[in-house]
């Protein structure tokens, strides 16, 4: 079958025929993959920057956003049929009996850092024609949101984001929920969506980008009523304090400068994975007297648990039933598998790309 393979020792990226999966346990399911979504994980392993292929391979099948359907159902499958539509997760747990986050199914939280994450390390991908899984770590949708499921895996990132917020929260001596005003740090679909939800809790909502206003990424934060602000224009400094700041840049500076920013109580959630040794420069003296004096809290979070793709699911359904035209727009363009170098190893043109098999 048709895959998509990077071989970090050969330094390519190619079209290959991969062996079609066989569904061997009672409680596997096999899948079609319908659309893989594109993201900078996969440009960046393209880069052979890191990704790691399953043992014994010479190459790791991409992708990790894909949205499949149900073909075949082994016989201990409980709720799943042909024709389901499911969302795949990427992270499994590892094989340590020790790490009591993996035993208890939160495989986000892993205490060894030796789990599988398909497409990303030691697991194949979803940039393939079909995928056998088991039935846990596949999530239903419902189809009418057969046009952008793809976008559940980047979603999943702000609802976890969101129950560990409300979670630190709860240290407060009262109800002070999401809080009133959230900051986005970058404009992609990670930060759009992230931006979406805050607006759906009813928080007054600010992306800064680079980019100009002009910009579809900055017209799309519009049409659902966040400001848009380009950072190369105003100084997030000017336009705090902010309760909640949600990075979804990956870029240290501008998220350690946008701290000055943060309200007293407030939360920095980061979420971005830059490479190591990108040294940056920032007034280490006031970002910690505030965490102290000010009772603020920096919090990372990963790709997330079961938990969090119904979660992103559901939150998935609300905001497109608010906002039908902005959600589907997020996916500005699709394309054949073929088409895969032009959206791998090129600078995106659009919001979000995918591939559709």
């Amino acid at each position: 079958m048709r895959a998509i393979g990077v071989s970090q020792a050969r330094r390519k990226v190619e079209l290959i025929d991969h062996p079609e999966p066989a569904r061997r346990g009672a409680d596997e399911v096999k899948l079609r993959i319908l659309e893989v979504g594109v993201c900078g994980t996969d440009r960046e392993i393209c880069e052979f920057k890191f990704g790691e292929p399953p043992s014994g391979s010479e190459y790791l099948v991409l992708g990790h956003e894909a949205l499949g359907e149900v073909i075949e159902v082994g016989p201990g499958v409980q709720e799943l049929r042909p024709g389901s539509l499911v969302v795949p997760m990427v992270r499994l747990p590892c094989t340590d009996p020790a790490c009591a986050a993996c035993r208890s199914g939160r495989q986000d939280f892993c205490l060894t850092d030796t789990f599988p994450e398909h497409g990303i390390r030691r697991c194949h991908g979803f940039m393939a024609e079909r995928l056998v899984e088991r039935e846990r770590y596949l999530v239903p949708v419902s189809p009418e949101l057969r046009d952008v499921a793809v976008l559940v895996e980047p979603l999943t990132i702000m609802d976890k984001a969101l129950r560990e917020v409300e979670k630190v929260q709860r240290r407060l001596p009262w109800q002070p929920g999401i809080g009133r005003r959230a900051l986005v740090l970058g404009a992609g679909p990670v930060g759009l969506l992230g931006a979406m939800a805050f607006l759906l809790r009813g928080c007054e909502t600010t992306i800064v980008a680079r980019s100009p206003a002009t910009t579809p990424n900055a017209k799309l934060a519009a049409s659902i009523g966040a400001h848009y602000v380009s950072s190369r224009e105003t100084p997030v400094s000017e336009l705090g304090p902010f309760d909640v700041i949600y990075e979804a840049a990956g870029a240290p500076l501008a998220a350690f400068e946008a701290l000055v920013a943060l309200a007293p109580n407030g939360i920095c959630v980061l979420t971005g994975v830059p490479p190591s040794g990108e040294m940056v420069q920032f007034d280490g003296g006031k970002v910690m007297r505030n965490l102290v004096l000010q009772n603020q809290i920096i919090l990372g979070t990963v790709n997330a648990g079961r938990e969090s793709f119904a979660g992103a699911i559901a939150m998935l359904g609300e905001m497109h039933r608010k906002w039908p035209g902005s959600v589907r727009g997020l996916i500005t363009d699709r394309h054949p598998l073929e088409a895969y170098a032009n959206l791998l190893l090129s600078k995106p043109q659009g919001i979000k790309s995918t591939l559709v098999l």
